[in-house]
C-alpha cells in the first residue's frame, strides 16, 4: 500500500474495481470517490460550481464505504451533479455506529461537454475491502457497470 498513490484499477470480467489508498480512512474514501467517478468520466477539467454536503452512516467501515459512494451516485443520477472534488471532514464511531461527513464538488452535468465513457450502476459488496495499516488505509470496491 502507498498513501502517495491515490487509486488504480485492477482487472475485472465484467465491471470496474479499483483500490484507493490514503493516510487514513479519510483520505482512502475520498481516493475512491475520485476513482468510481473515473470510471464514468475524466474529473480533472471539471470545476467545483456547486457543492453539497453528504452524511451517511452504516454498522461498519465496509457498508460505510458502500452508503457513501452510493450517495454519491445518487446525487449523480438525480441531481444530474458530476463530481471531482472530495472532501471527507471525519469518520467517527460511536455507539456501535460509523458515521460520515463530507462535501462534494463538481458541477451540473452538461452532455454538450461532458463525455461519459461507462455507467456505474451501483456499488458493490463484491470483494469489499477496507484495510488499516498503521498510516496506510486501503479500501477495495467494485462497482456495476
Amino acid at each position: 500500500m502507498s498513501a502517495e498513490k491515490k487509486y488504480d484499477y485492477m482487472e475485472h470480467t465484467a465491471d470496474a474495481r479499483f483500490r484507493a489508498y490514503g493516510a487514513n480512512l479519510e483520505e482512502a474514501f475520498e481516493n475512491a470517490a475520485e476513482a468510481m467517478f473515473n470510471v464514468m468520466i475524466d474529473t480533472s477539467d471539471i470545476p467545483c460550481r456547486t457543492s453539497i454536503p453528504i452524511e451517511v452512516e452504516a454498522d461498519d467501515l465496509e457498508m460505510l464505504l458502500v452508503e457513501w459512494l452510493s450517495e454519491l451516485l445518487y446525487h449523480f443520477e438525480v441531481e444530474f451533479i458530476v463530481f471531482s472534488k472530495f472532501a471527507v471532514i471525519g469518520i467517527n464511531h460511536q455507539d456501535g455506529v460509523y458515521s460520515l461527513s463530507a462535501t462534494a464538488c463538481g458541477e451540473f452535468i452538461d452532455l454538450d461537454k461532458h463525455a461519459f465513457e461507462t455507467e456505474v450502476k451501483a456499488v458493490t459488496y463484491n470483494n469489499l475491502l477496507v484495510q488499516e495499516a498503521g498510516d496506510d488505509t486501503m479500501v477495495q470496491v467494485t462497482v456495476d457497470t
